[in-house]
């Protein structure tokens, strides 16, 4: 199945069912490289080695189903500041993110970054030491019940765009801004006129935004929710060419 090269599309996994994961953990790391394995295993708690897991799983399966590459011709690099990369194809854009009970991925022909967050109580002053001072009165401006909800959206924007252009934190959070107004527009400062964010609702106890490259005119689909049998079964299935309609 082809790529469409002005697609980008968004995938979720939720791994609620932490039995499943748990007795098929072992299996699906065969399929994995032993470098991943070991790093995986690195974890000191087993959801994180759950989530990390599922997120190589997704990737793979994504590549395998768009740029039909078979799982173990696939090899991934990554840039001097640790971002993933796909080494057997330069047009293929990918960035991943997890958070408690979900894996997201999202894949382009651009560059691309995407970051999701599990809504929890916060100190707000954290916000004084990653933000932006104009973002950080922009949140003490907003009504206490919607405070949290924004920190959120800012938190996810910034992560999103530092991903996106696939530095990391060798930007400092703090030096450009981000803003949503009430009308929902996302806006943000002239260093950023090369990327366009936009945010999704996988669960309502989460947050989801993406950046992307502004080059060119992009569709963008639904997010893609995937079960997690479903996708470690197409994942085990040795990729055949009958991948599960979610995928699709």
């Amino acid at each position: 199945m082809e790529t469409d090269a002005n697609m980008k599309n968004i995938y979720a996994v939720t791994i609620r069912d932490r039995n499943y994961i748990e007795n098929i953990f072992e299996t699906l790391m065969l399929y994995i490289s032993k470098d991943r394995q070991a790093r995986i295993k690195s974890f000191y708690r087993k959801e994180d080695s759950y989530r990390a897991l599922l997120a190589d799983v997704l990737i793979r399966t994504i590549i395998f189903r768009d740029l039909g590459i078979n799982n173990s011709d696939i090899i991934f690099h990554t840039n001097e500041y640790g971002k993933p990369i796909l080494s057997n194809e330069k047009g293929f854009h990918f960035n991943i993110s997890h958070s408690m009970e979900w894996v997201v991925c999202t894949t382009s022909d651009r560059p691309i970054g995407i970051d999701i967050e599990y809504i929890q109580p916060i100190d707000f002053d954290i916000a004084k030491r990653f933000f932006s001072m104009d973002e950080y009165e922009d949140l003490m401006k907003v009504c206490i019940n919607r405070r949290l909800s924004y920190f959120y959206d800012l938190w996810t924007l910034k992560e999103s765009y530092i991903k996106a252009i696939g530095k990391g934190l060798s930007i400092p959070l703090h030096s450009f801004y981000c803003k949503v107004g009430d009308d929902g527009i996302i806006r943000t400062d002239e260093n950023m006129d090369g990327w366009i964010f936009s945010q999704y609702n996988v669960d309502s106890n989460y947050k989801l935004s993406v950046c992307e490259s502004k080059e060119g005119e992009q569709r963008t689909k639904d997010i893609n929710v995937i079960g997690i049998s479903e996708l470690c079964d197409t994942f085990m299935s040795g990729f055949k060419e009958n991948v599960s309609p979610s995928l699709r």
